[in-house]
């Protein structure tokens, strides 16, 4: 029976001299798959799968940069607080990436991405939004292997057994014996919020592939659900934030990126539908008038060229 999720001891591989952190491997492995989707989705919509590839060469840049920003400007102490230490802001690869502004700077690079590979933002972000969840999910298990983002002490059977952490080793710190100091069992954050952000890729696919959905309510959609798992995720953590009258900066952020999440998801309600669904229910509807009368044909033809014509128009916006 399980008592507890046992955390690594080490997290970082070595290959030779080279060091492998399994933190970075985890984004890179998010990153890679997560483009992989992208492309597919892109291809469905009739742009070429190679253009996810281009824009993630802007993406990630961006969102690796807004993402340090965002830790370092909300959690400035280890940096330039007393005893901090400035130069560690660049140490990417010990942890520490904001998703707002991992978010919020990736979506800059993407929009410059999307302009060089042809493909109109609304569509690219429809296409990213069942991707970055998972992204996401894929990523959080970096901090599993750092021994981070984990909750309350808790003895359900389900706890996490956290070390004390040398971040700058990579490893647990140990005792005179040697052995790893176990400092407890906690809630594992980092795996509700990575179930979490499966369930919201889950159902951003599902519903975007439903036809029911507008250009840029598919990426709406994520900016509304991921901020209602983080809320309860960041009142679940046990570790040191700064706050803003009693709650973690992260907690009203969480706040207005839902409402802007809203905002757009409301506001794309009148946009085009779906590219790649409106070709495949056109089709299925020929399918089934095939044959019936001349003037279905017809009627079916000019509608079809009405849709190209619109499509056209909306890659040149």
């Amino acid at each position: 029976m399980l008592t507890e999720i046992p955390s690594p001891t080490e997290g970082v591989l070595w290959l030779g001299p080279v060091p492998l952190r399994a933190y970075a491997i985890c984004i890179l492995a998010g990153v890679v798959i997560a483009t992989m989707i992208t492309g597919r989705r892109l291809e469905g919509r009739g742009y070429s799968r190679d253009a996810a590839v281009d824009v993630a060469l802007w993406i990630v840049p961006f969102g690796i940069v807004g993402g340090r920003l965002y830790h370092v400007i909300t959690t400035p102490q280890p940096y330039f607080g007393e005893g901090g230490h400035p130069l560690d802001a660049f140490k990417v690869w010990e942890g520490g990436l904001g998703i707002w502004g991992a978010v919020v700077l990736g979506a800059v690079g993407a929009w410059f991405g999307a302009r060089k590979a042809g493909v109109p933002f609304p569509v690219l972000a429809d296409c990213v939004a069942p991707a970055l969840p998972l992204a996401q999910a894929i990523g959080r298990f970096g901090n599993y292997f750092n021994n981070e983002l984990y909750g309350r002490a808790t003895n359900v059977p389900w706890a996490l057994e956290i070390h004390q952490w040398d971040m700058n080793k990579g490893r647990a710190v140990g005792d005179s014996t040697g052995a790893p100091v176990v400092l407890g069992t906690f809630h594992p954050t980092f795996l509700y919020e990575a179930l979490w952000c499966l369930l919201i890729a889950f159902v951003i696919w599902r519903i975007s592939d439903s036809g029911r959905l507008r250009r840029g309510q598919a990426f709406g959609l994520y900016v509304m659900l991921y901020p209602m798992g983080r809320i309860i995720v960041e009142l679940m953590r046990s570790d040191f934030a700064n706050r803003i009258l009693g709650l973690r900066v992260n907690v009203w952020v969480s706040i207005l990126v839902f409402i802007l999440g809203l905002g757009v998801f409301l506001a794309r309600r009148k946009a085009d539908p779906d590219v790649r669904l409106a070709r495949a229910d056109d089709d299925s509807d020929r399918g089934a008038d095939d044959g019936v009368s001349t003037a279905s044909s017809d009627t079916s033809e000019t509608a079809t060229s009405d849709e190209a014509t619109s499509t056209t128009k909306d890659s040149t916006d």
